[in-house]
């Protein structure tokens, strides 16, 4: 059961861009599969950029229809759509969340290093963090 799922996995992120056309391609992806069982049915959980929402409620059938055209039999019975803010805005943040992380919680503690050598050893170790 897991290798059916992790093989309908890998085949729908590979023919991603066949399945929901180019323009729905740049603004989603697969994020998990579901397989069906006693508790549900099969589901695919796709990521959607913020705005393109309905877009991709309007094209849920045919992606459905697509898809398990595809594979030759009744692979997907639901889509479910999460949205996501676009990623660079996201990267940012965690990156200066990050670069304030090492100023507050280790500035304390290499202040209290008493040899000098491995202080500044340190505070220069901290900046090239820092600069990437």
């Amino acid at each position: 059961i897991i290798n059916k799922k992790g093989h309908i996995y890998s085949e729908t992120l590979g023919s991603w861009r066949y399945i929901v056309g180019d323009d729905l391609f740049k603004v989603c992806y697969p994020k998990t599969f579901k397989n069906s069982n006693k508790f549900g049915v099969s589901t695919l959980i796709v990521m959607v950029k913020r705005g393109h929402e309905v877009d991709m409620e309007y094209s849920k059938k045919d992606i459905l229809d697509k898809m398990n055209s595809f594979f030759g039999y009744s692979v997907v019975e639901k889509l479910t759509l999460i949205s996501f803010d676009d990623e660079q805005k996201i990267f940012s943040k965690i990156h200066l969340h990050q670069e304030n992380v090492t100023i507050n919680k280790y500035q304390n503690k290499i202040n209290d290093v008493k040899n000098d050598k491995i202080k500044k050893s340190l505070i220069e170790l901290t900046k090239v963090f820092k600069e990437k």
